[in-house]
């Protein structure tokens, strides 16, 4: 640990930001690559049912990844700042009840999938020209994949923690290449046409399995030198540490699940101009990844950074962390919305060549990348409140960006301007909710100068 103990408190901030997220980010993108793999090939059969079917899956596959963040995000906050803290031990604890909690509550959640899958897929905008497909996808990503996904990315939130962000990223990678390679093999070679749908969920479902088999090996091998475990023992000493890994983790949690909410909502409303405007609404809405996963991996590198040096009481050294990490992320958010603006035909073309669903995809999203350097600012917020602990900043912020102004911005823009409306959404929404994010971060800021300024006084009319 003695060279990540150097990686928090000494390193130049942008080599060590750049050091925890290059891997993060290279990793997120693999990752991207690998969520639009199955659209991507599935799109090879100019097909827009199955297209719309895995578009309205992927609300159910968001699901799961808030619940891994949750424990993960919540877990790897905390860990980062017990380091910070030098409670060794305790970092221990609370990454076997990470580990476990991510098991249990994704068990529960894969078994509800499976005993309720068609009322929840007809919920989230599945029709009859869909059901069938969603449901071969759901079986093999989310019922008997469920597991293996969720524990592997719980798993890359904890190395991170400890400053192993390139051996958190090379799992993810591995996986998400692993599943390209599969995707084309398994869908036009190994199974019969008509079959592409669960022929690209079963490699999805291969590719996380090895995944986690992956984090499984890197634990055992890194556990002598770095405070990991996987003990159940050491679960129940960490209990006294639950409400700490919620106020973290829940906010995080709830953000994934109210963008959940939101997808279902807008997938049932562009639901009725029909499974065209679906399809190119679920094409548009995997593009945007690209911005997104850039930004996730800035922030989730940013993170046990800030964390850290919270904790050991270095503001400045954290508070540098942070603008860096904003300039980063708005300068690649601002590059993609000019991409998106200049090429929309050829990026949505990638992906399907149905010319009627191209042209309602090249449309939305050009309307939609709008919101990417707003939509970054709020994450970034967001991930910062998480780093600090700041669990109700974290948790206001993530019921506004969705639960207060998006949904019910959706049913007036529709009623009032249509499909046009529904893509300009998301703009208006993080629009007003960055206003939120910064005077929170305002309020913040101005609460640790003071607690710094306060210690700083005490140390000199008292020193040791």
């Amino acid at each position: 640990m003695k060279d990540k103990k150097y990686l928090f408190e000494k390193m130049p901030v942008g080599k060590a930001l750049a050091t925890l997220a290059i891997p993060t980010i290279l990793s997120q993108l693999i990752t991207m690559v690998y969520n639009l793999a199955d659209t991507y090939f599935i799109g090879k059969t100019n097909d827009p049912y199955k297209i719309a079917a895995v578009s309205v899956v992927f609300v159910l596959y968001f699901v799961m990844n808030a619940l891994s963040n949750l424990f993960g995000i919540g877990g790897g906050s905390l860990i980062s700042r017990l380091l910070g803290s030098g409670q060794t031990e305790n970092a221990r604890s609370v990454c076997a009840f990470s580990f476990y909690g991510s098991l249990v509550i994704t068990a529960v959640y894969s078994l509800v999938c499976f005993f309720f899958m068609k009322p929840i897929l007809l919920l989230i905008g599945a029709g009859s020209n869909t059901l069938g497909f969603a449901s071969d996808y759901v079986l093999w990503v989310i019922c008997l994949g469920g597991l293996p996904t969720s524990l592997a990315l719980t798993m890359s939130h904890i190395l991170r923690s400890f400053g192993y962000a390139r051996h958190a990223s090379v799992g993810l990678a591995f996986g998400a290449v692993l599943n390209i390679i599969l995707d084309p093999i398994f869908m036009f070679r190994i199974f019969a046409p008509g079959n592409e749908v669960a022929a690209a969920a079963i490699a999805t479902f291969i590719s996380n399995s090895v995944t986690l088999l992956y984090f499984f090996a890197v634990f055992l091998i890194l556990k002598n030198s770095v405070p990991l475990s996987l003990s159940p023992v050491r679960v129940l000493p960490a209990l006294r540490y639950t409400f700490r890994i919620f106020a973290v983790g829940f906010p995080s949690a709830l953000g994934s699940l109210l963008s959940c909410a939101s997808n279902i909502v807008i997938n049932k409303l562009v639901f009725g101009y029909g499974d065209i405007s679906l399809a190119a609404m679920g094409i548009v809405k995997k593009i945007d990844m690209l911005p997104m996963n850039i930004g996730n991996g800035l922030c989730q590198g940013m993170m046990p950074l800030v964390a850290y040096n919270y904790s050991s009481g270095d503001f400045d050294r954290m508070k540098k962390s942070v603008r860096y990490t904003r300039i980063c992320g708005l300068i690649c958010a601002i590059t993609c919305v000019i991409v998106y603006q200049i090429f929309p035909t050829a990026i949505v073309r990638l992906f399907i060549d149905e010319a009627e669903t191209v042209k309602v995809g090249a449309y939305l999203l050009r309307i939609c990348c709008l919101a990417t350097p707003l939509m970054f600012l709020n994450f970034q917020m967001s991930y910062t409140f998480q780093a600090l602990g700041k669990g109700k900043e974290s948790l206001l912020l993530s019921s506004c960006r969705q639960g207060l102004f998006n949904i019910p911005l959706m049913f007036l823009m529709n009623f009032l301007f249509g499909l046009t409306g529904l893509a300009f959404t998301q703009l208006i929404a993080d629009f007003l909710t960055a206003i939120v994010s910064f005077l929170l971060y305002f309020f913040v800021i101005r609460k640790i100068n003071s607690e710094s300024r306060t210690d700083n006084r005490s140390a000199t009319e008292f020193p040791h």
